[in-house]
């Protein structure tokens, strides 16, 4: 299915046939043109059988933003992660057209300029909810362990961090198969960032945690991921993702001689110059290697005289950084 998403294009989403009806993985972006592709697909492609069930991986939009609208339609269940719909249902009903005060504060404390606060001011709180159809207010959870019996195969449920709060990753023993989702995707590295609802976090630090447990599968798995083609080789991957990161965290490492804000650290993490509409999707990466390392102590986190938060290591200079 298409999205709106620079670089990304099109979404792939799933559907499973069961023995009496058919089970979506994730629904889509919320536009008329991707409702109109779904009504061609069930006129078309159901066999005159329903959807009874819609599992979303995680709560972003371009996999949960038509679930209320799908489950409406089929008068069925939303099956999610207690996390993943938590947080969906939190995000749609906070939405307001002014930016919280909060939301500007916390990009004051990562360095934005005055200009770069007025682009975060002026476009409100709202994009989530105009990307989402309501979210159901009740859901069906699932979590990590469970076994979903779909047609002729039982689905385990693998919850994956760091991307998301509780991505729920489905895997077939039987044949070898992972819905990944977002946790793993070929040739791109999922996005790992924080966000003001949890300026404090280490998502990296989990997500690393939560792809050390797929190693376990087997060497032929076949990985139907969300964004890119279907794929082998999950483990080279896995490896893949690991490697990255490391090169990233050296990056910063090696930078942090001293106090370092996360704005000022950005040419270092990236080779190309950002517009200034990148730098939120960039600034939420640069914050998640950099609280690995405050995490696994590697560096320090203090705040200065204008109350931007500064990271160094250990032991170097603390000269003024005012």
């Amino acid at each position: 299915m298409p999205i709106p998403i620079p670089g990304l294009d099109y979404i792939n989403l799933y559907l499973i046939e069961d023995e009496e009806g058919w089970t979506m993985v994730d629904s889509g972006f919320n536009s008329d043109k991707i409702r109109d592709l779904w009504r061609g697909i069930f006129k078309k492609y159901l066999k005159g059988k329903p959807v009874n069930r819609l599992i979303c991986t995680h709560f972003h939009p371009d996999h949960m933003g038509l679930a209320g609208w799908v489950t409406g339609e089929w008068n069925i269940p939303l099956t999610m992660t207690f996390g993943e719909w938590t947080f969906g249902r939190m995000l749609y009903l906070e939405a307001a057209d002014k930016t919280p005060d909060s939301v500007v504060e916390f990009y004051r404390s990562v360095g934005f300029n005055e200009k770069m606060l007025d682009r975060v001011r002026g476009r409100g709180f709202n994009h989530f909810q105009r990307a989402m159809t309501p979210v159901p207010m009740s859901f069906d959870r699932i979590a990590d362990g469970d076994v979903l019996h779909i047609g002729k195969r039982d689905w385990q449920v693998i919850v994956g961090t760091g991307h998301s709060p509780e991505h729920a990753c489905l895997y077939s023993a039987a044949d070898h198969i992972l819905i990944s989702g977002d946790q793993v995707l070929p040739r791109i590295t999922p996005h790992i960032g924080i966000y003001p609802a949890e300026p404090f976090a280490n998502p990296l630090g989990k997500f690393i945690g939560s792809i050390d447990k797929l190693d376990s599968l087997p060497k032929d798995t076949l990985v139907l991921p969300a964004h890119n083609d279907v794929f082998t080789g999950l483990h080279n991957q896995l490896d893949f993702y690991r490697a990255h990161h490391d090169e990233r965290l050296n990056r910063l490492f090696e930078a942090c001689d001293a106090p370092q804000s996360a704005i000022d650290l950005l040419p270092v993490l990236f080779d190309r110059e950002l517009s200034d509409s990148d730098k939120g999707l960039a600034i939420a990466e640069g914050l998640a290697h950099c609280h690995y390392l405050v995490g696994e102590g590697k560096l320090d986190r203090i705040r200065d005289e204008t109350g931007v938060w500064k990271f160094h290591r250990p032991g170097e200079s603390r000269r003024a950084v005012a």
